[in-house]
């Protein structure tokens, strides 16, 4: 198996976190091949001896060139390179450099003990499902692993979005916009506005209004073969698109965004030991009585 190398080159700890996993796959005799961005951030030290002969690609080019992406970051890495991916569908192995690392869920500290676990087999594909967002304004569609979210360009004003699912009239929505989420991104921006956590294996997609000027108005979880279509129609001039709040394009009024199911899905690889609810405890404290003491 040929790896990939690549990551977020402003978080500080990637060239030493790089240089470990190299160390590794040469003791391994494991072919890799390196981002070119990070390659010239390791010229010094145990790399220097090194370059000549390892292997590089540019970012768009390297998961067509590697079995396995091995990304450094936080969770925004993964969702960047679950883009960059696309539909190659190469797997994404996420080592954390950030904070909370819910997708990218192999620590510092577990490397060595997960990329033994990876050449000997015990490791899991787990499929997580993407959205794309159309709209004429956009010649390609967004694509996005967390979420779609259309909302009001910087101003104080409530938004009116009509939205249809299966052009069937759901509900004209009055608030700050609307999240269109898949599974992975019920724990992201719509776990923030009040929605429910979903487990990646359903196959559905959440509708959930940004701070609704009603309290009848709800998250609405529909089927992931729905399309979602939405509408603004007037009272603004501008509304924002935007993809796991990493791509954004405003959009003049009226304007329509049309959200489904991607043609392809992201493949994160996943350690058996550890399961999603663990990352739920672990990570965000899912549970967790807080009056209770340790040992207590």
């Amino acid at each position: 198996m040929t790896f990939g190398i690549i990551g977020n080159l402003e978080k500080q700890a990637i060239s030493e976190v790089a240089t470990k996993i190299i160390r590794r796959l040469e003791s391994e005799r494991v072919p890799y091949v390196l981002h070119d961005g990070l390659a010239k951030r390791l010229r010094k030290g145990f790399f220097a001896r090194l370059r000549r002969r390892v292997k590089v690609a540019s970012e768009q080019k390297l998961p067509s060139v590697c079995e396995m992406l091995i990304a450094l970051g936080g969770d925004g890495t993964i969702l960047r390179m679950a883009r960059l991916v696309g539909d190659r569908r190469t797997p994404i192995l996420g080592v954390n450099l950030g904070k909370l690392g819910f997708l990218a869920e192999v620590s510092v500290n577990e490397i060595d003990e997960c990329l033994t676990d990876i050449f000997n087999g015990k490791y899991f594909l787990q499929e997580r499902t993407l959205l794309e967002a159309r709209t004429r304004a956009l010649r390609n569609p967004l694509v996005a692993l967390n979420d779609v979210v259309l909302d009001k360009a910087g101003s104080s004003r409530v938004i009116d979005i009509e939205a249809h699912v299966n052009d069937e009239y759901l509900a004209t929505f009055t608030g700050d916009g609307i999240i269109i989420s898949t599974p992975t991104g019920s724990t992201g921006y719509a776990l923030a506005n009040g929605g429910p956590i979903i487990t990646p294996s359903n196959r559905t997609i959440t509708i959930s209004p940004i701070c609704p000027h009603t309290l009848t108005a709800r998250p609405v979880i529909v089927p992931d073969h729905s399309t979602i279509r939405l509408r603004v129609v007037e009272g603004y001039k501008k509304v924002h698109l935007t993809a796991d709040g990493q791509l954004g394009k405003l959009l003049s009024v009226p304007a329509e965004v049309s959200v489904k199911r991607a043609s392809f899905t992201t493949q994160l690889v996943k350690r058996p030991t550890t399961t999603y609810y663990d990352l739920l405890r672990q990570k965000l404290n899912w549970g967790r009585d807080v009056r209770r003491r340790k040992g207590a």
